[in-house]
């Protein structure tokens, strides 16, 4: 009787280091396959948006696009040029690379 409750402590103490493998397994999926890319993308934005350059195109996180006309630093505004006589002024947070006007590289 002993050797079965033994054997049964034994099989117990395998399954805990195994889930413990998997946990890691699975936080390190989760580190490469989302938490990793999505830094990376922000760090992009974040080189983007502070190599802002009159004439830029852009389009606004509320989906307006436009042409950088000036850009207050100080303030941290873009004024951004939607059409003929139409300037907007936008947070240079909100303001992001237009995917559009830009060639896809293959």
């Amino acid at each position: 009787m002993t050797q079965l409750f033994l054997a049964a402590q034994a099989a117990q103490g395998g399954g805990m280091t195994s889930f413990l493998i998997m946990m890691v397994a699975i936080f390190a999926i989760m580190y490469f396959f989302m938490i990793k890319p999505q830094q990376k993308r922000q760090k992009e934005i974040q080189n983007f948006q502070n190599s802002l350059a009159e004439g830029t195109q852009v389009v606004t996180g509320g989906g307006i696009y436009g042409t950088v006309k000036k850009i207050d630093l100080a303030a941290g505004i873009v004024e951004v040029k939607i059409a003929d006589g139409v300037v907007i002024k936008v947070d240079k947070g909100y303001v992001f690379k237009d995917t559009a006007s830009t060639p896809i590289q293959k």
